[in-house]
C-alpha cells in the first residue's frame, strides 16, 4: 500500500461516471480471470453504485464479464433481512445479480440478520478470499468507508477480517463490516463519490493529512477514485484529470 492516490478521475456527466466505473470493473474482471482464473469483487452499498450496477446488467456489458469465474462479496451490510429495503445485498441483487448468469453459490452475502451477528461476522470472515481482486468502495459525508466510521477504533484492527458493530452513527446502528487489512490487501480499489455533499470529505481524504480515526476513508487513499465534478470541487486542480 502507498499513501499516494493511484488515480483520480473526474467525470463530466452522470453517464460518463457510470460508463467509466463499469469499464473499470469489466477490465478488472477480465484481467483477474486471465491472470488467476477467478475474479473476487467486494461491492459497496448506498445509492452511488446502483446506476453502475444497472449498466453492468445490460446485455452488452454483462457479456463482457466472466460471471462463471466471478465471486461476489460485500464490503458491509446492515443488520436487516436480505429482502429489507435497507439491505445492501437486496440492492445489488435487484439491480445486477438477478439479471446476470452468475452461479448462486458464488454470491457470498453477509448474513447480518442472524440473531448472533458476531457469529455471522466470523462466518463471513472465513469466506473471504485471501486478497480481493477489486473492492468497490464509497465515502460518506463524514469520511466513513464501508462501515468504518470516524471515532471508531476499528480503523486500527489488524487481525479480524470482518466484525460486528452496534454503534454506527448512521442508522441502522447494527452492521457487519470488513476491516482495514481487507482493504489494504486488495489488488485494486475503486472509490466512487458523487455530489457536493461529499466534496469536503473527498478533499480531506485525498489532500489533507487527517488521522485514520478521524477520516477512515483515508484507508482507500491509494486506490483509484472516480468523482463527479461536484464531489471533486474542493480538490486541488493538480489532483484531477
Amino acid at each position: 500500500m502507498t499513501d499516494v492516490p493511484a488515480e483520480i478521475v473526474v467525470s463530466a456527466t452522470p453517464d460518463d461516471f457510470n460508463r467509466i466505473a463499469a469499464e473499470w470493473i469489466m477490465h478488472c474482471a477480465v484481467r483477474s480471470v486471465e491472470e488467476r482464473g477467478v475474479f473476487n469483487i467486494g461491492l459497496s452499498g448506498g445509492s452511488t453504485p446502483l446506476p453502475v450496477f444497472d449498466l453492468l446488467a445490460q446485455p452488452e456489458c454483462s457479456a463482457r464479464v466472466p460471471w462463471w469465474h466471478t465471486r461476489v462479496y460485500w464490503c458491509d451490510e446492515r443488520c436487516v433481512p436480505p429482502d429489507d429495503p435497507e439491505s445492501n445485498y437486496r440492492q445489488a441483487w435487484r439491480h445486477l445479480l438477478s439479471k446476470v448468469d452468475i452461479p448462486p453459490e458464488q454470491v457470498h452475502r453477509i448474513e447480518a440478520e442472524d440473531p448472533e451477528p458476531e457469529a455471522a461476522a466470523d462466518r463471513y470472515a472465513a469466506q473471504l478470499p485471501a486478497r480481493f481482486d477489486l473492492l468497490v468502495l464509497g465515502i460518506g459525508q463524514d469520511g466513513h468507508t464501508a462501515s468504518l466510521f470516524p471515532g471508531s477504533t476499528l480503523v486500527y484492527e489488524r487481525v479480524r477480517k470482518a466484525v460486528f458493530i452496534a454503534d454506527s452513527p448512521k442508522p441502522p446502528p447494527c452492521r457487519i463490516t470488513i476491516t482495514p487489512p481487507v482493504i489494504e490487501s486488495a489488488r485494486r480499489l475503486l472509490v466512487l463519490a458523487t455530489g457536493a455533499d461529499k466534496a469536503r470529505a473527498v478533499a480531506e481524504a485525498l489532500a489533507d493529512p487527517f488521522p485514520l480515526d478521524e477520516l477512515p476513508a483515508r484507508l482507500a487513499r491509494w486506490g483509484a477514485w472516480l468523482l463527479d465534478e461536484a464531489a471533486a470541487a474542493e480538490l486541488p486542480a493538480s489532483f484531477c484529470r
